[in-house]
């Protein structure tokens, strides 16, 4: 479970993130909406604990990012906007050099990465160098690095930019499928029918604050609006959702 309270943090002059407060609990899909400049990856930074708040607080799974940083960061899986795949290692290295940062070994990290590229779709890309990737191939790369662990709770910053339609329908598999497998789900999108297609509760973020949570049934019925796109512009004014 991911807990954020009363979260903020500004540079310089400019508030990225002013005291925002959510949950994202195991077994359900979150997503974190809002515009280019919103907050959301301000916020997921603070999260991973890549970031140190200038007030308030994240946790996962009771341990809090900034405070106990290493026993936080062992319990999630980040995809970060910016991927930073090493490019002179394949695809293979990538997710193994990870796994070894988290401890593992022999044939259960072999056993774990062999799985993972079957569950991305990635046999053929798997021992190229990934100079040269398309940003679809990072992303899966990135996805895979993510997972090796088997964490817990696991974070996405717009999971399936730069895929394929294929490839975005195994993404969002695999996204349900960690679902079902019990654990805490937090993505950001722009793609207003992927985040009504996966999400059980969306977090509406703008200029730093939080407008709006909850389902995206209670958000239609909040906004009298028949679709998430007009719902979410409804809630943060037609200026911003124009941005």
């Amino acid at each position: 479970m991911i807990q954020v309270t009363e979260l903020s943090k500004a540079f310089n002059q400019v508030q990225a993130v002013q005291n925002i407060s959510f949950s994202a609990p195991d077994g359900m899909i979150t997503g974190l909406l809002g515009p280019n400049g919103a907050g959301k990856s301000t916020s997921m930074r603070l999260i991973a604990g890549l970031l140190e708040p200038d007030n308030g607080s994240a946790s996962i799974d009771g341990f809090d990012t900034h405070g106990q940083r290493i026993q936080a960061q062992q319990r999630i899986g980040v995809l970060p906007d910016k991927r930073g795949l090493y490019q002179r290692l394949t695809a293979r290295e990538n997710i193994r050099y990870y796994g070894r940062l988290h401890g593992l070994r022999g044939s259960t990290l072999e056993d774990r990465i062999d799985g993972l590229l079957q569950l991305l779709d990635m046999a053929a890309i798997a021992d190229r160098q990934t100079e040269g990737f398309s940003t679809g191939e990072q992303v899966k790369v990135a996805i895979g690095r993510a997972l090796v662990h088997e964490p817990q709770n696991v974070m996405l910053d717009e999971p399936t930019a730069g895929l394929d339609v294929m490839s975005t329908r195994v993404m969002r598999q695999v996204i349900r499928r960690l679902r079902d497998e019990g654990k805490c789900i937090l993505f950001s999108s722009h793609v207003m029918q992927e985040v009504a297609l996966l999400c059980e509760n969306i977090v509406i973020i703008a200029n730093g604050r939080i407008r709006e949570e909850g389902s995206p049934d209670a958000l239609h019925q909040i906004t009298g609006e028949a679709n998430l796109e007009d719902a979410f512009v409804n809630l943060i004014g037609t200026k911003e959702g124009l941005k």
